[in-house]
């Protein structure tokens, strides 16, 4: 009987490991894709806003999501750019959606 228990919570343990990688992943690509738009809104492309998001990833890991939208509003304050907080959340939620999926299809 406890051998069934304990198949059973090592069954849990793996999903939450499985499912804390997934989400780790995504929101990494989440934080690229918003470093991205960001970089886009202040005028950067090519090579220079691919290392703008590259750091942008390393320096917001671990990080809360409160704490990544005050680094993206640190980005772009002094540009002139429509950036409510309205605005911001919204695409962090669309970005996660669109990361999700994208790292449990595999991609």
């Amino acid at each position: 009987m406890s051998d069934a228990f304990q198949d059973r919570e090592n069954t849990f343990e793996k999903q939450f490991a499985k499912d804390e990688a997934l989400r780790f992943r995504a929101t990494a690509r989440r934080n690229k894709a918003l470093a991205l738009w960001v970089a886009d809104m202040k005028g950067v492309s090519g090579d220079a806003a691919e290392k703008f998001a590259e750091h942008f990833i390393g320096a917001q890991t671990g990080k809360s999501d409160d704490e990544v939208a005050a680094a993206l509003k640190a980005e772009v304050a002094g540009a002139d750019v429509d950036f409510s907080d309205h605005r911001l959340h919204k695409k962090m939620g669309e970005e996660m959606a669109l990361a999700l999926a994208s790292v449990k299809a595999g991609k």
